[in-house]
């Protein structure tokens, strides 16, 4: 039986990717050994999108995974976070399903952060 969904993120420089889900976001984490952070996620769901070579039939022309963060309202949490230096990109898309920017985790890249406007399924 499946009991969770692991994520794993890779890092050009993991002590600072670390310190901003520790330190930014306070994500809660155990020690898995020899200093290994694993952190408590908020709550998530799964959704599924169509590839097609078709810009306007799918989201993408080829497979891949995403991650996200989503918030209640994302201009006062891009708002918080800038106050704690992090790197916000400048414009929020409103993208149907919610609305959408995205911020730079040190040493990860580019993680996308949206305000969802869709039911949830961590709800159910």
């Amino acid at each position: 039986m499946i009991t969770g969904f692991h994520t794993i993120i890779y890092s050009s420089d993991e002590e600072a990717t670390r310190a901003f889900f520790r330190d930014v976001l306070g994500w809660p984490s155990l020690d898995a050994g020899g200093g290994w952070l694993i952190f408590k996620t908020p709550p998530s769901e799964l959704g599924i999108h169509p590839t097609s070579d078709d810009p306007s039939e799918a989201w993408a022309d080829t497979p891949y995974h995403q991650a996200s963060l989503m918030c209640d309202d994302i201009e006062s949490t891009l708002a918080d976070l800038r106050s704690k230096g992090v790197d916000v990109a400048d414009e929020v898309n409103d993208q149907g399903f919610g609305l959408v920017g995205s911020i730079n985790v040190p040493g990860a890249g580019w993680l996308l952060l949206y305000e969802p406007r869709h039911p949830l399924a961590h709800e159910l």
